[in-house]
């Protein structure tokens, strides 16, 4: 694009500097790499596992995928640059400690999912419609379908799962759920980033197993269901009878 910019203003009679020029097309060559360097099961992949673990791990998602970027070990799409910023590096990890302990706690789990539940699938949308910010409407608004999908699934899995394990009295199991589900987003990024055509394929594995899951534990997302009612509902009481 900032090449075509250029070629129009040598056409039109001005002549940018070379240093402005080289900077331009490095501008140009910078926010196209990853778009370059990712074909389209590629971006997909990215675009899935940023909503799949959003709807579990918002903050881990971001704080990682900042991370790698920030140290070169991906090439971030230029709608998901931000990322990386340290500000918002430092903002996601704070979060991602609060979660970590947080999310180990019998109940407290619930309720800290319950306060997430607005912003853990907006934010699956926004991450997965960030991959292709740059390249047009059309998928950008895919993405952010496809991402607050996918998220609104994962979240409304482990809500169920966490429901049915916090009825055990014993800590344990809910520590490793959570400790498992830490592990699960650093291999879905992984995956995703390394492996596109595997993590669709495993991507379409655990979408099945939630819907398995979702029919197993309806007695408890009906319950999950009735506190976010409640909560958002700003918990009414019902009306006294006469």
């Amino acid at each position: 694009m900032f090449d075509a910019v250029l070629q129009w203003l040598h056409r039109v009679g001005l002549h940018p500097q070379p240093a402005l020029a080289d900077a331009a097309g490095a501008a140009s060559q910078h926010a196209s790499q990853a778009l370059g360097q990712m074909d389209m099961p590629s971006l997909l992949a990215l675009a899935g596992a940023l909503g799949w673990a959003s709807g579990f791990r918002l903050y881990a998602v971001v704080f990682l995928v900042g991370a790698m970027g920030a140290a070169g070990w991906i090439v971030l799409p230029p709608g998901l640059h931000l990322l990386a910023h340290p500000v918002v590096l430092t903002a996601s990890g704070l979060m991602l400690l609060v979660e970590f302990f947080a999310d180990k706690i019998p109940w407290l789990d619930s309720v800290w999912d319950t306060v997430h539940s607005v912003i853990r699938i907006p934010g699956g949308a926004l991450l997965a419609a960030g991959v292709f910010g740059g390249d047009g409407a059309v998928w950008t608004l895919v993405a952010g379908l496809m991402g607050g999908s996918l998220a609104a699934t994962a979240f409304a899995t482990k809500a169920a799962t966490r429901a049915a394990i916090n009825t055990s009295p014993e800590p344990f199991s809910n520590w490793l759920a959570s400790l498992f589900e830490d592990g699960l987003v650093v291999g879905i990024v992984w995956l995703a980033t390394q492996h596109p055509v595997a993590f669709g394929v495993a991507l379409l594995v655990m979408v099945l197993l939630s819907a398995v899951l979702l029919v197993v534990l309806w007695k408890f997302l009906r319950a999950v269901l009735r506190k976010l009612r409640a909560f958002f509902g700003g918990g009414a009481s019902a009306a006294p009878q006469a």
